[in-house]
């Protein structure tokens, strides 16, 4: 009980310290750069999205794991038997 009581707290301390740490600091130079202009919707300026694979790549992961998870739990069963 006390051991799980400690990896909960400190799971809980990770979880929050890890948001502080990726906090931005406060302040900055004015919109659009130093010169006062738009930035570049991108930079650098061919803009690839990067969304699409790796949407693909999380999804053939998760269905991977799954047949992983499946197959062990498949022969787990029929060793028991």
């Amino acid at each position: 009980m006390i051991k799980l009581i400690k990896i909960t707290f400190f799971v809980s301390l990770l979880v929050l310290t890890s948001s502080v740490a990726l906090a931005q600091p406060a302040g900055g130079g004015p919109p659009g750069g130093p010169s006062g202009g738009a930035p570049p919707p991108c930079w650098p300026p061919p803009c690839i999205p990067v969304d699409g694979g790796i949407s693909f790549l999380i999804a053939i992961g998760a269905a991977f794991g799954g047949k992983k998870a499946y197959d062990h739990f498949k022969t787990k069963e029929n060793i028991e038997d």
